[in-house]
C-alpha cells in the first residue's frame, strides 16, 4: 500500500463511494446489489431467520444461501415476514455438487424454490465444478433461466480453466457472476483479470477473512489515516 500512494488513495475514495444501495449491472441486463448477507453455517434453529431480517430491516437487499447450507426455508421464512415486496431483494442461491447432471439440476432448483417459498431467484450458482459434469449442469440452469425460474446464471470456485472449458463448450452463455473467496490477503489477481476480460462480476465471498485480518497493523494503519473502518477496506 505505502509504495502505491495514488492507487491507494483512489482504492479508498471508491470504498467510501459504495453503500448498501449500490448495484452492478450484469452481462444478461440485470443488475445486482455489491453487498449482501451470507448465511453460509448460520444455523436453521431461527438463528438464520433472525440474521436475514436484521439484515433487511437495516439496508441490505442481496441475501445469498445455497442448498449446501441447510437454510433455505429460513431464508424464506424471512424474506415473507420482512413485509419487503419481492421485486425488491435479490435472492441467490446455489446447486451443490451432488445435484450436478442432466435433470438433477432442474429437480433441485425446483426443491430449492419450494424451500425459499419463491417463485423464481435472481441468481443461480452452480457451487463448485468438482463433479465434473459441469456442462450438463449448465444445461439445466440455462433452460431455468429460459423458464423464468432464475434471472442470472452463475458460477461459484471456478478457476481461469473452469471457464475456459465452460465458454468452450457454450459460448453463447457466458456465466453473468464468479462468486469467489477475494479479500486483501487473498487477491486471485489471475481469476479476477480473466473475469474482467470476459465480462463475468466477479462476486466475493468471505472478504472480511470471516474476522481473521481485522486487527492487521497495516490495515490499522490505514483505517487511521483516512478515517474508515478496518472492515471497509476488506472490500
Amino acid at each position: 500500500y505505502h509504495n502505491f500512494p495514488c492507487a491507494e488513495r483512489r482504492a479508498i475514495q471508491y470504498t467510501m463511494a459504495l453503500n448498501l444501495t449500490s448495484a452492478v449491472v450484469l452481462n444478461d441486463g440485470n443488475t445486482m446489489p455489491v453487498f449482501g448477507l451470507g448465511v453460509y453455517e448460520a444455523k436453521a434453529n431461527g438463528e438464520t431467520e433472525q440474521a436475514v431480517l436484521w439484515a433487511l430491516k437495516h439496508g441490505y437487499r442481496l441475501i445469498d444461501t445455497a442448498a449446501l447450507y441447510r437454510n433455505e426455508h429460513e431464508v424464506g421464512s424471512a424474506l415473507k415476514k420482512s413485509g419487503i415486496p419481492r421485486e425488491d431483494i435479490y435472492v441467490t442461491t446455489k446447486v451443490w455438487d451432488s445435484d450436478h447432471g442432466r435433470g438433477k439440476t432442474a429437480k433441485a432448483l425446483q426443491d430449492s424454490l419450494e424451500k425459499l417459498g419463491l417463485d423464481y431467484v435472481d441468481l443461480y450458482l452452480m457451487h463448485s465444478p468438482l463433479k465434473g459434469k459441469v456442462v450438463e449442469t449448465w444445461d439445466d440452469m440455462i433452460d431455468a433461466k429460459e423458464k423464468g425460474l432464475v434471472r442470472s446464471i452463475g458460477v461459484s470456485n471456478f478457476n481461469v480453466h473452469h471457464l475456459e472449458q465452460l465458454k468452450l463448450a457454450r459460448p453463447n452463455h457466458i456465466p453473468a457472476v464468479n462468486q469467489i473467496e477475494l479479500s486483501p490477503y487473498l487477491t486471485r489477481e489471475e481469476c479476477v483479470s480473466h473475469c474482467q476480460r470476459e465480462g463475468i462480476v466477479v462476486e466475493a465471498y468471505s472478504p472480511l477473512t470471516k474476522g481473521r485480518k481485522l486487527r492487521d497493523p497495516v490495515l490499522m494503519r490505514i483505517a487511521e489515516k483516512y478515517v474508515c473502518e478496518i472492515a471497509s477496506l476488506h472490500v
